[in-house]
């Protein structure tokens, strides 16, 4: 009776092992038999650069290329089984932004894995299962350029920024106080030729003679040499701030400045400004429920022919001023059209793409393994080239968005120049005015003798006279 239930039980068990060996797209797979996938890939008119599908429907026989298929079937060399793929595309064709939503929620009922430039949200994660991402995402938007040069009344302030004025005034104060003082004694000198104009060293020019100097140097103006070392080491100084205030201004005045059109979603949203957004696309629920715009203020369009022509009409002439997309999107946009657009205004982020599986899928951790394998090898590299360029599709190019740098130059330009200067100064004034350093020397010494003075009274020793009786000789 024991062996024939330990024979039952043993059976029971090899049962459940076959059972969960068995090649299914939710289960695990140890052994390395060939697992059948469904594969389900968006198909979409505009940029087939990511997903490009050839074939009808009908004929259900399709030949599907493009970057992400391009690195699917990268991945799919790198798992460790083989695996069968029957790949069926599915039209985009919603404008409301659910497209993409409608296709993931055919897993697992129609596909075992979804791939495609699928992005990878919180809400999907709660049907779906997502492997890593593969690239780089975010929503950006793209704006026309303004071009042309500054005309404001103000321009000849703006090579130097406020921080860098205000330090020229401060240690342009500073020199003229150190020359004031270092030759305030001149007076006493006779009133020989090449003696100093007194005139030019009073409190009241301070601040202007460094500056006179730096434009039109005077020669013999100060006496000492400690003013002669300070007066070159300004002029020093003076002289690197003035090329560079001509070179920068020069570029001010003469360069064909590139602005974004807008800098903001304000200006957008309170100017009741039209924008666009590719169709089927989840960027139409950022903007209505992250960036509060105005449903009936929304356009979808397909292509990025279609992001040029809406964009070129502007929204008073049915166009749109701005475009809203992810950044790989926008990145292939301005590929094409670049030379009159520009990203601007906030990034709202996300993981990026990924592919999508049956929700606590076991092959997840083998695709996202394999994902991770392939994006450090140079075939990544490779596959990007081929599709987009040597241009990473992934990543934020400065060149193609509005700098938020300023033109103007900061006091950290010339920080050690500053410091230079100031540290010269200060040692130029200790030895030029001994005083300065030697009067606490001197208090030094008063207070010690003061203190030292006050010792115990040495005790005083009389000698009284004695007087000699013999020679009438007082003796002391």
């Amino acid at each position: 009776m024991w062996k024939c239930f330990s024979s039952l039980f043993s059976l029971f068990l090899i049962f459940l092992f076959v059972l969960q060996q068995a090649p299914t797209g939710n289960a695990s797979n140890a052994s390395y038999e060939e697992i059948k996938l469904r594969v389900g890939v968006p198909r979409k008119n505009g940029f087939q650069q990511f997903v490009h599908v050839i074939g009808e429907t009908s004929q259900e026989n399709y030949n599907i290329s493009g970057y992400c298929m391009e690195v699917f079937n990268a991945v799919i060399t790198h798992l460790p089984f083989k695996v069968s793929l029957h790949v069926e595309p599915h039209d985009i064709d919603s404008s409301e932004g659910s497209g993409y939503d409608a296709l993931l929620k055919l897993i697992p009922s129609k596909y075992d894995v979804v791939v495609g430039d699928i992005t990878i949200l919180a809400n999907r994660s709660n049907y779906v299962d997502f492997t890593v991402p593969y690239t780089g995402s975010g929503v950006k938007m793209v704006v026309p350029v303004r071009h042309g040069r500054d005309k404001n009344m103000w321009t000849f302030t703006k090579p130097f920024s406020w921080d860098l004025w205000l330090s020229i005034i401060i240690i342009s104060t500073f020199i003229g106080l150190a020359i004031l003082i270092m030759e305030r004694n001149v007076n006493a000198l006779p009133n020989q030729e090449g003696s100093p104009n007194q005139k030019k060293l009073c409190p009241a020019t301070i601040l202007w003679f460094p500056l006179s100097q730096a434009i039109l140097p005077e020669r013999q103006v100060v006496v000492k040499s400690c003013s002669r070392f300070v007066l070159m080491v300004w002029l020093l100084l003076a002289f690197v701030l003035m090329q560079s205030y001509t070179a920068n201004l020069t570029s001010i005045l003469t360069l064909d400045q590139l602005q974004p059109s807008f800098l903001n979603l304000n200006d957008l949203r309170k100017g009741g400004y039209y924008v666009g957004y590719q169709t089927g696309s989840f960027v139409h629920d950022v903007l209505v429920k992250q960036f509060k715009f105005d449903p009936s203020k929304l356009k979808p369009y397909n292509t990025s022919s279609d992001y040029h022509h809406a964009l070129k009409l502007g929204s008073q002439n049915g166009g749109v001023a701005a475009i809203f997309d992810e950044v790989p999107y926008l990145k292939i946009y301005l590929q094409e059209y670049g030379s009159n657009y520009i990203m601007s205004g906030p990034k709202y982020r996300n993981a990026g793409f990924g592919f999508a599986l049956p929700l606590n899928s076991n092959l997840t951790a083998y695709f996202s393994r394999a994902i991770l394998n392939v994006t450090e090898s140079d075939l990544m590299n490779e596959i990007e080239e081929k599709y987009f360029g040597k241009n990473e599709i992934g990543e934020q190019n400065s060149s193609e968005e509005a700098s938020s740098a300023p033109l103007s130059l900061t006091f950290h330009s010339f920080e050690g120049l500053f410091f230079i200067t100031g540290i010269s100064t200060f040692f130029a004034l200790l030895i030029s005015e001994s005083v300065i350093w030697q009067k606490p020397i001197l208090m030094a010494k008063a207070l010690s003798r003061r203190y030292l003075s006050f010792v115990a009274p040495t005790t005083e020793i009389r000698v009284h006279p004695t007087h000699d009786s013999t020679h009438g000789i007082e003796v002391v």
